[in-house]
């Protein structure tokens, strides 16, 4: 496996090495002591989630307050535009993004800590998601970022309005966020 860290350093992209033959493929998806290794800490994982959505999907910008969620999303089908928004007030890169793409082709994967927010456009129909999450889904400790905030300017790769949930639709503005310490 290959980790490179992006824009925002503790925002880990993940390339594995895959093995290719006449019969198909195989690749380590998941090493739990390469991933600690690199970030330099322990870390335990409560929650696997799965997600499909058609073309043009966006949903975010989400995280957690009290429960914070380090995440490692996966496509398994399909392409995605992921972000993460750094909410951290003590880092020195509080309010800005990354974005990156990730698919089923380049079979790329992307750690983001805990004090992150994160949100997803999908790029093609059909597309699926797995990510792995450092602690379980807490319905009243989730906040949402509104997607197109201006303070963020995030260059989501648009061709038109996205389709959203109405939660999403409704979310803060980053000025207004909650963040964390």
């Amino acid at each position: 496996m290959k980790f490179t860290k992006l824009e925002i350093p503790d925002v880990i992209l993940i390339e594995p090495k895959i093995f290719n033959d006449e019969r198909g493929f195989f690749f380590e998806s998941f090493r739990l002591d390469k991933l600690e290794g690199e970030i330099g800490k322990k870390v335990s994982f409560s929650q696997d989630n799965h997600s499909g959505s058609s073309f043009g999907v966006l949903r975010g910008l989400h995280y957690q307050l009290n429960i914070p969620q380090g995440k490692i999303i996966r496509v398994i089908k399909g392409s995605i535009f992921d972000v993460a928004v750094d909410l951290r007030q003590s880092s020195p890169y509080f309010g800005k993004w990354v974005g990156t793409e990730l698919s089923s082709l380049n079979n790329r994967q992307i750690w983001i800590p805990e004090g992150f927010a994160h949100g997803f456009l999908t790029l093609t129909e059909e597309t699926e998601i797995l990510y792995k999450s450092t602690n379980v889904y807490s319905p009243e400790d989730e906040r949402c970022i509104l997607w197109n905030d201006s303070d963020l300017a995030i260059k989501w790769p648009l061709t038109n309005d996205p389709i959203m949930s109405e939660k999403d639709k409704k979310g803060s503005l980053f000025k207004d966020a909650d963040y964390f310490n």
